[in-house]
């Protein structure tokens, strides 16, 4: 697209609005079948089978190699930048998701009309882009009415530090049952989760939401409590993806993994210091969930011991540990490597 012209007002440029998520399939014994064929082909094989957990470090122990991956975080931001962990707040109920902020996660928060916005504010003069356009048309189509408001007001409402002049009231994302992510989607694809137990940095859970959804995960398991949800920080950095993936808030997420177990999903935890490697494991044609653990300790033992497998992703330098959400995303795309080779 071409800028506005200079001293007019931004043109009003259309965008296709992403397709609405459908409503999943009905469950089957599918998921069953694949998971225990899974099974009985790992014993026959003789491998001990890779458990996933993203631990942020390694044990002290592991040695280099496919015996180490994931998480040793620190509450390290893009840059280096210290975060820290999220801070104390009024209790959120649901997921959050209510402030949008930043042009790229408002565009596809217009885009995905997924739920109603309230307000968008914009602020004044700021210099032609083609995505502010974008924003503008899509706030037509979808009949929101922009503010321009002057950057002192907007920055005053903004919950980030890069607002990027666009902020965006709207209603909270929806919470989705946990069974339902378990079900087939309406094109036929088996589930491929994502358990995140307790990411606590707000910029790393939207970086591995973005991800995520580019990998083709078809769902996320948050904890209610002790985790990072939706807030403006995530739903910035995850650059749109929070309107794609449906989440399920769990009480705890190893009461969550026993129920994936019996819904059919093979559980592979990422743990730094395990054996098996995640490459190894054959993730392609069956119901998977990932699990990642927390920045500073990893996976919780419980939420180990109800993992079906623990894995590791093979390093080979001299650094112990992966970033969770650096882990998370090599994580991601290797299943969805196997899973596009299966045909899935």
């Amino acid at each position: 697209m071409s800028p506005a012209p200079a001293g007019g007002g931004r043109g009003k440029r259309s965008r296709a609005p992403a397709p609405k998520g459908g409503a999943r399939g009905a469950p089957t014994a599918k998921g069953r079948e694949a998971k225990a064929a899974w099974m009985k082909a790992k014993d026959a094989s003789g491998g001990r089978g890779a458990r996933v957990a993203a631990s942020t470090r390694g044990s002290a122990g592991a040695h280099k190699g496919a015996g180490r991956s994931p998480v040793n975080d620190r509450g390290r931001g893009p840059g280096g930048k210290a975060d820290g962990p999220v801070r104390r707040g009024p209790k959120t109920v649901g997921l959050g998701g209510d402030q949008v902020e930043g042009r790229q996660a408002v565009r596809e928060l217009l885009s995905a009309g997924r739920r109603p916005v309230t307000t968008l504010l914009v602020a004044e003069g700021m210099d032609a882009a083609d995505i502010l356009d974008d924003i503008e048309a899509l706030a037509t189509r979808r009949r929101v009415k922009v503010e321009y408001v002057s950057r002192k007001r907007l920055d005053a409402a903004a919950r980030t530090d890069g607002s990027q002049g666009v902020v965006a009231l709207a209603r909270p994302i929806p919470d989705t049952p946990l069974e339902d992510l378990c079900q087939p989607t309406k094109r036929g694809r088996l589930p491929f989760l994502l358990v995140l137990d307790g990411i606590t940095d707000p910029r790393n859970l939207g970086a591995v939401l973005r991800s995520a959804e580019c990998a083709g995960v078809t769902g996320i398991v948050l904890p209610r409590h002790r985790s990072a949800h939706l807030s403006p920080t995530v739903a910035k950095v995850a650059a749109g993806a929070i309107e794609y993936l449906p989440m399920a808030l769990v009480a705890g997420v190893p009461t969550a993994l026993q129920q994936l177990a019996t819904l059919g999903l093979v559980t592979v935890g990422l743990v730094g210091e395990a054996p098996a490697s995640l490459y190894d494991l054959p993730l392609g044609d069956q119901p998977v969930a990932l699990v990642l653990g927390s920045e500073g300790s990893g996976l919780a033992a419980l939420t180990r011991r109800r993992c079906d497998e623990l894995a590791a992703i093979p390093q080979h330098g001299t650094l112990s540990s992966l970033n969770v959400a650096t882990a998370g995303a090599i994580a991601c795309f290797d299943v969805s490597r196997q899973r596009s080779a299966a045909g899935n």
